[in-house]
């Protein structure tokens, strides 16, 4: 493989239109879109489909709240409502589920402050959580529309129904991209020998197993380790411009209605799944050392929402989960071109939202690549992520 590709390069083609690094959700979605694009596509990932962040098990897609709008809320606000046809699409072409329903979620108002806020929140989404015929609520009731869904004791001023929110299943998602990759004759999935180091002024990519490709452009889609490939075409910074933070969840079974809305309260999430599954999560953990080993701070949260969803008292747990999130310096994305070397994008940094925004992320990155504008919030950008870790 390595001779013929530095063939093609040789002779001013590259072997590829596009690499992609990465075969976590931000990765296929970059991947399926190019290759539908027309681009010839080769995915690399180091271990399996899914094997990183990607493959967990809770699944929440959560909204910004809608106060204080922004351009990062308001290209949430799109991307999760436009993943609702995307997969639609993508569940008829592969016959697969992605076990997608947008539930809503269910917000437990422990004080009266909390009311008050929330009250301001409910206005705040008549102007802004809206799109031409569609528009979302974020209600805030006295008492759950489902008796024990979360415990009275957790809602002493009341909830907010927030319905913009959703759920699909992480699994099942991947696989279903995989499935849509694999109907296509010009795209190459090449799994257990990831990307080791490239050379963007040659265009060349090498891998684990020793292959080299030319490429015409390379998206960086690896999670966590997109970090250590950047690191050799970083300049000088003051600070790191990404790192791990590690997750646990778990998964319960419990006779629980898959239409349920999600709970969330103070960081805990509850997410029914179909066939009897419910997903609880999840840490956030910025210092570990079993980065894929669960223990007691998982135990606790599987403890607290046995306390704030009764019928969850005597639920075994099926699963026990824990990875590494790749989370950028501050809280945003890092996606589109790198500043310094223009055959290479990034898609990564996405923490705890890449799911709603992934599809959204590479539609971007790829008119980018194109020739078009980035069309993402400008703190998404890699320059800006490169600012705030300082230039030394």
């Amino acid at each position: 493989m390595a001779n013929a590709d530095n063939r093609g390069k040789a002779a001013g083609q590259p072997a590829v239109d596009l690499i992609v690094a990465g075969g976590g959700v931000m990765g296929l979605w970059t991947a399926l879109l190019a290759a539908r694009q027309g681009l010839s596509v080769h995915l690399a990932e180091r271990r399996a489909i899914g094997a990183g962040a990607s493959g967990g098990v809770l699944g929440a897609l959560m909204p910004h709240l809608p106060d204080r709008w922004n351009a990062k809320k308001a290209f949430q606000f799109a991307a999760l409502v436009s993943l609702e046809a995307e997969i639609a699409a993508l569940e008829a072409e592969t016959g697969l589920s992605a076990g997608y329903r947008r539930s809503g979620r269910l917000i437990p108002l422990p004080k009266p402050h909390n009311r008050a806020i929330a009250l301001r929140h409910a206005q705040d989404a008549l102007s802004v959580w809206t799109m031409p015929g569609r528009t979302f609520a974020f209600e805030v009731l006295d008492a759950s529309p489902v008796a024990g869904w979360p415990a009275e004791t957790a809602m002493a001023s009341g909830l907010v129904h927030d319905h913009l929110a959703a759920r699909l299943a992480p699994r099942a998602l991947l696989a279903a991209l995989r499935a849509a990759l694999a109907r296509l004759p010009n795209v190459t999935i090449r799994e257990g020998a990831g990307l080791s180091a490239l050379d963007p002024a040659n265009g060349i990519a090498r891998f684990e197993d020793g292959a080299s490709l030319a490429f015409g452009h390379c998206v960086l889609a690896a999670g966590i380790e997109t970090f250590a490939l950047l690191a050799p075409l970083v300049p000088p910074l003051a600070r790191p411009v990404g790192s791990a933070v590690k997750g646990q969840a778990a998964l319960l079974r419990a006779p629980v209605d898959p239409a349920l809305p999600v709970i969330f309260a103070d960081g805990l999430y509850i997410v029914p799944h179909e066939d009897g599954l419910i997903a609880i999560g999840s840490t956030s953990e910025n210092s570990f050392a079993d980065p894929s080993g669960t223990d007691g701070l998982l135990d606790a949260l599987i403890a607290r929402a046995r306390q704030m969803a009764p019928v969850l008292a005597e639920a075994p747990v099926v699963e026990r989960w824990a990875g590494l999130r790749p989370k950028a310096i501050g809280r945003e994305p890092m996606v589109g071109r790198h500043p310094d070397h223009p055959t290479v994008s990034l898609m990564t940094g996405g923490f705890k939202v890449s799911f709603g925004l992934a599809h959204e992320l590479a539609r971007a990155v790829l008119d980018e690549i194109k020739g078009g504008t980035l069309g993402v919030p400008p703190s998404f950008t890699v320059a800006a992520h490169f600012e705030e870790a300082g230039r030394m």
